[in-house]
């Protein structure tokens, strides 16, 4: 069981391992072994006051890995989460392994919507994120951005041209997107109010 001091059982005896695997065990006499005077497996000399470590409490609901009976003794609880990105982790968790490719996909997924979730929350702050300046595209034209991009042997040369889309592409989205949502919302009013 994880989390004691508790030695783990070997699968296999050290003979059968010998006889498996050239070369096993070759430090298992205490005469090869140059830690063997500070190497000492007893439970009661690791300075443990505790048989099980003190549980850290939960405050919310946390998520745990569905290969563990419980969740670990110590958790970070610096970021919990929240909104759709939440969700996505805790059905990531919930549903999947953490040996299943789709269990990690789901939490790059919760990531990346994480992400615009904070932008989006910005923009109803007093202070919005400046995304000119977040993007580094200034220092284009103040840290000899151009002529590094045009001389030397840069390996990101070849999506240079790709740059400007993939950056600025999103937000022409939403813009337009917002845009078409507030003209449909005027012409709605206007028509009700004739």
């Amino acid at each position: 069981m994880p989390y004691t001091a508790d030695k783990p059982k070997l699968a296999e005896s050290s003979d059968e391992l010998r006889a498996r695997i050239p070369g096993w065990g070759v430090d298992l006499d205490p005469k090869d072994r140059p830690s063997v005077p500070k190497e000492q497996f007893d439970p009661n000399l690791n300075g443990a006051h505790w048989e099980f470590p003190e549980r850290q409490p939960e405050k919310w609901p946390r998520e745990r890995s569905i290969e563990h009976k419980f969740l670990t003794p110590v958790f970070g609880t610096s970021c919990p989460p929240k909104g759709l990105s939440g969700v996505i982790r805790r059905y990531s968790y919930r549903r999947y392994s953490e040996g299943r490719a789709a269990h990690w996909l789901l939490l790059l997924a919760a990531d990346r919507v994480d992400a615009a979730e904070s932008t989006v929350a910005s923009f109803l702050t007093r202070r919005p994120d400046n995304l000119v300046a977040e993007t580094g595209v200034l220092s284009e034209f103040t840290r000899h951005g151009l002529s590094s991009r045009l001389r030397g042997k840069r390996v990101d040369r070849v999506h240079h041209p790709l740059d400007p889309f993939i950056v600025t592409a999103p937000w022409v989205l939403a813009g337009g997107t917002a845009y078409l949502v507030l003209r449909g919302l005027a012409r709605r009013g206007r028509s009700s109010t004739r």
